[in-house]
C-alpha cells in the first residue's frame, strides 16, 4: 500500500469492540454543510461526544434519489450555503482529529467520478477518513474505486436491500470492505413507525454470504427501534433523526448541538440493550 493511509482498521476495530461487549455499534449521519460547515463540524462531534461508535458525513447532492424529505432539506441548505467537495473532506477530517472515533464519507457516485477517483481517495484517506458508502455505485462498475479505496486505506461500504437476491448479494459482499449497509425497507431513508421482519431477514441472508459486519440503517429514529435492531445487527445507523433535531433549532445551533448530543445518549443506550 502506498500514500497515505486511512482509517479502515480504525473502524474494523471499532466494530470488533462492539460485538466483543455484546452490543451494536451506533452509526450517526449527517450531511457535510449543515447547517454551515463549521456548524456540521460541531455536530458530528457532538453526535461522536453523546454516544455514536461511528459518524458518516453526506456529501450534499442536488437529486439525493435515496434520500428522504428530511435530509433533502438538509441537503438543500448545505447546497445553497456552497458546501463542496474540500469542505466534506474537511469536515471528515476535523470530527476524526477532534474524536478518534471512524468517520466515513457517504456519496452517490457521480461527484466522485467528476472530482477525480484517485484524488478523492487520497484526499479522503489524508483527512483520515476510515472509507465511503456508495449507495448508487453497481458493484460491476466499482473496480476503479475499490482499487483506490484498497490503496489508501479506506472501506468501500455497499448497500443491499429486501429486494437484493442471494447471488447479487454475495457479489455485493465480496466486492465490499468495513461493513455491509442493509436499507431495513424499501424506499429512501426517514423515520418509520417501525422497521419490520424484513430488516431482519436481510442481516441473516446477508451474514450468508460474508463475516463482514451487518449495519441496519432507513428508518430507526428511537432508542425503542435501536434496541430492537440491536437484537439481530452488528450496527445501527441513525441519519433523518439526527438530521430532525438540527432542523428543529434551526436558527439554534447551541440548542441543535444539544438536541443530537441527548439523542445520540439515548440511541446508544438503546443499542446495549441486548437480551
Amino acid at each position: 500500500m502506498t500514500g497515505t493511509t486511512g482509517n479502515i482498521a480504525l473502524l474494523d476495530s471499532v466494530l470488533a469492540t462492539a460485538r466483543e461487549e455484546n452490543r451494536a455499534a451506533l452509526v450517526g449521519y449527517l450531511p457535510a454543510g449543515f447547517p454551515t460547515v463549521d456548524g456540521g463540524i460541531r455536530a458530528a462531534r457532538a453526535m461522536l461526544e453523546g454516544g455514536c461508535d461511528i459518524v458518516e458525513i453526506g456529501l450534499p447532492h442536488s437529486d439525493p434519489v435515496l434520500d428522504g424529505p428530511v435530509i433533502q432539506t438538509a441537503d438543500d441548505i448545505a447546497l445553497r450555503g456552497g458546501v463542496r467537495i474540500p469542505d466534506v473532506i474537511r469536515t471528515v477530517g476535523e470530527a476524526h482529529a477532534a474524536t478518534g472515533a471512524p468517520v466515513l464519507c457517504m456519496t452517490y457516485w457521480n461527484p466522485v467520478y467528476r472530482y477525480g477517483v484517485e484524488r478523492f481517495a487520497a484526499e479522503m484517506a489524508a483527512a483520515g477518513g476510515a472509507g465511503c458508502i456508495l449507495p448508487d455505485l453497481p458493484v460491476q462498475e466499482a473496480a476503479e474505486w475499490c482499487a483506490a479505496a484498497e490503496k489508501h486505506g479506506l472501506a468501500t461500504v455497499f448497500v443491499v436491500a429486501p429486494s437484493t437476491r442471494d447471488a447479487r448479494l454475495a457479489e455485493i459482499t465480496a466486492a465490499g470492505s468495513g461493513f455491509v449497509y442493509a436499507a431495513s425497507l424499501m424506499g429512501v431513508t426517514g423515520t418509520r413507525e417501525s422497521v419490520g421482519h424484513e430488516a431482519q431477514e436481510l442481516v441473516r441472508r446477508t451474514r450468508a454470504t460474508t463475516d463482514l459486519p451487518v449495519c441496519v440503517g432507513l428508518g430507526v429514529s428511537n432508542p425503542e427501534q435501536a434496541a430492537e435492531v440491536a437484537q439481530f445487527a452488528d450496527g445501527v445507523i441513525v441519519g433523518s433523526a439526527f438530521v430532525q433535531r438540527m432542523l428543529a433549532d434551526e436558527h439554534d445551533l447551541e440548542a441543535g448541538l444539544a438536541g443530537v448530543r441527548t439523542l445520540a445518549g439515548e440511541l446508544a443506550a438503546g443499542v446495549r440493550k441486548r437480551s
